[in-house]
């Protein structure tokens, strides 16, 4: 029933956003774009503590490893955009697992200690080699991927259904319902004859994939990499927000988020810093009172399976 609900849900919103740009202009579009690549990033934490239950304090450390890996090859080497996608994706896979192989050997409070460190580290590396990464300022990109409002809100969209759709089939999987167990009772899972270790590490790698991916993407549709736009800790505390108000455990919940987050900011903005209080104060509200997020409540509403 949930899944049945699930595709009644997604199907026709889906189709609305491709409709999208017959109706709005270039400014909606533009905020749309960036919400989708948000989505991705709030998706590929969910996969990692929603259902592992490794608390990712740090999730712009992935994407900013993604995302300047892919920069500096296109700055430098002018390599087209396909190969530096698939640079930053590498790149950022390579980097969760040097971060994870001694992260997850901690309990607690911890694993969330180091990775909120290693975002902090990464800000410190590229500010301190900005005549490299352009530090503070940004690194433009001779490359972008369209030119086009419409052109890139469908790269952007493509993107998403195909990040959700992967992510989402995984976490109904049965690698998805040994992660869920690993995250719940690590103990009781092994005594199962699960490899825990393992399968949270490919968690991590499969997060740190999609996060690589999408702030490659990202930075590409933006034209410029800065700290400010990937690796800034606020980009991950959006990431998490936004995952927890569309639904920890839900994978597609994350995207409904994401797209909430950006669009409320920006309505929000005439009222200036008071739109950040009225954001999170709608953020805490839902986390107390409704703790599976606005996709929880929708797949849920009219009865519990």
């Amino acid at each position: 029933m949930v899944r049945s609900r699930t595709f009644l849900v997604v199907v026709p919103a889906l189709v609305v956003m491709a409709l999208l740009p017959l109706g709005v202009g270039g400014y909606i579009l533009g905020l749309l774009t960036l919400a989708y690549y948000y989505a991705v990033f709030a998706m590929s934490w969910d996969l990692l503590f929603g259902f592992a239950g490794e608390v990712n304090f740090g999730p712009s450390f992935l994407i900013g490893v993604g995302a300047y890996a892919a920069a500096l090859l296109n700055h430098y080497y002018n390599l087209p955009i396909p190969v530096c996608l698939a640079a930053g994706s590498l790149a950022a896979v390579v980097a969760g697992v040097i971060l994870a192989v001694p992260a997850l050997r901690l309990t607690g409070p911890y694993f969330g200690l180091v990775t909120l460190v290693a975002v902090l580290l990464l800000q410190n590396i590229l500010v301190l080699f900005s005549g490299i990464t352009g530090g503070e300022i940004g690194l433009d990109l001779p490359d972008i991927l369209a030119i086009d409002d419409t052109t890139n809100y469908y790269y952007a969209l493509a993107f998403m259904t195909v990040s959700g759709a992967v992510l989402y089939g995984l976490s109904c999987s049965p690698v998805g319902l040994i992660l869920q167990a690993s995250g719940q009772d690590a103990v009781e899972a092994a005594a199962l004859g699960f490899n825990v270790a393992k399968h949270k590490l490919a968690a991590f790698c499969i997060s740190a994939f999609f996060s690589g991916l999408a702030g490659a993407m990202l930075i590409f549709y933006l034209g410029t990499a800065s700290v400010g736009t990937v690796v800034d800790i606020a980009v991950g505390v959006n990431v998490i927000i936004a995952a927890v108000l569309g639904g920890r455990r839900t994978i597609l919940g994350a995207a409904v988020g994401s797209i909430f987050l950006i669009g409320a900011g920006e309505v929000l903005r005439p009222l200036g810093q008071l739109s950040t209080f009225v954001v999170s104060a709608v953020a805490l509200l839902v986390i107390l009172f409704f703790p599976g997020g606005f996709m929880g409540r929708i797949l849920h509403s009219g009865g519990s399976e």
